[in-house]
């Protein structure tokens, strides 16, 4: 068996964990007796500078014959985020019919999280987040530029089959886990899209009867993440409130170094996006200290996503090994003072 991998390293510390986690994605391929292709596109920021967009007008046919795709980060200091967003990850979710954003926050033995009173194993929740739509919708307009009566629209936009897919996938991820899902809406405030979403929720709902269902509006549920995060599950949120729940689930997990992310084509017809959290992070960039962990757990979902089971639980194994040994190598967001290379280089040997 052979898989065809699509690299993006894009910009900052996404270069340098790509490179940095390349060897072992290999290694976790010969380990389980499958070949694996890799093509390096060099799409980001730099080339936006350059030649005045992130992606050449073929991206996306470009990237639709792989088994899967890797991204670094997106980000630059120079460029406003919501051109490098839209110039790359958001076209690539969309084209792809990336419906739905999985990701994971554990807080691994070893691991100190921010918050007192929580040991390894404590925290380990996963975030639905509906990944097309939303609030993230390119739907609006901003006209009378610069006049007294400019005005700016965005409008949210909730489809039936949107929601209804993200939502069926938290509900089976929930089965598979504790039985237990968190909805999380804002439909106090916003009568129309939100209480559509809840609506939805309720009827999936009844298909899966042994998931217990927890309804919290997002402002309770940011500070019910940081006040009692043991206690959840599975949480499914819109695009926008996904986002902002995963950063904080990240946080009190340890380290947005640590945080993964799969961004899934539900129905298989194109590749689906992994992607390690963290940003770009301009402000490490080029010191070589940049945590590798996340990536290589978007490796393992990665590898989980292609149906190699084995494989990925033997890169989350590793992680896990690595963080529950005090002696090991940590790069300075986990207190250490070690390099990316060297972190990786004893995930390897460990492997």
């Amino acid at each position: 068996m052979s898989y065809d991998i699509a690299l993006l390293p894009g910009d900052g510390i996404g270069i340098e964990v790509i490179d940095a986690t390349l060897p072992l994605l290999e290694d976790a391929a010969d380990l389980g007796g499958f070949s694996v292709e890799t093509t390096r596109y060099e799409w980001g920021s730099e080339r936006y500078l350059e030649e005045g967009s992130m992606m050449p007008e073929d991206a996306i046919e470009t990237l639709e014959g792989y088994d899967a795709i890797l991204l670094g980060a997106v980000g630059h200091p120079d460029i406003p985020d919501h051109l490098t967003l839209r110039g790359m990850m958001l076209p690539i979710r969309k084209a792809f019919d990336q419906q739905v954003c999985k990701r994971p926050s554990v807080l691994f033995d070893g691991i100190e999280s921010p918050l007192r009173g929580y040991e390894g194993g404590d925290i380990d929740l996963v975030v639905f987040r509906e990944n097309t739509e939303g609030e993230y919708s390119d739907a609006g307009g901003h006209e009378h530029r610069g006049y007294p009566h400019e005005v700016a629209v965005q409008t949210a936009i909730y489809t039936r089959q949107g929601t209804e897919a993200i939502v069926r996938a938290a509900f089976e991820e929930a089965t598979a886990r504790e039985g237990h899902l968190t909805n999380v809406t804002k439909s106090n405030a916003q009568a129309h899209g939100m209480v559509f979403w809840d609506e939805i929720v309720e009827e999936v709902a009844a298909e899966y009867p042994e998931v217990t269902v927890e309804r919290l509006l997002v402002d309770a549920a940011s500070m019910d993440l940081v006040r009692r995060p043991d206690e959840f599950d599975v949480l499914v949120a819109s695009n926008l409130f996904g986002d902002i729940l995963t950063d904080i689930g990240a946080i009190v997990s340890g380290s947005m170094g640590l945080a993964p992310s799969a961004n899934i084509n539900v129905e298989g017809h194109s590749p689906s996006m992994f992607e390690p959290v963290h940003g770009s992070a301009p402000d490490i960039t080029g010191e070589g200290i940049a945590n590798p962990l996340a990536t290589v757990l978007s490796i393992s979902m990665l590898y989980e996503h292609l149906g190699e089971d084995a494989v990925a639980a033997a890169l989350w194994d590793v992680v896990a090994d690595q963080l529950s040994d005090e002696d090991a190598p940590r790069t300075p967001d986990l207190g250490g003072d070690a390099g990316t290379k060297e972190v990786v280089s004893d995930l390897r040997r460990r492997l």
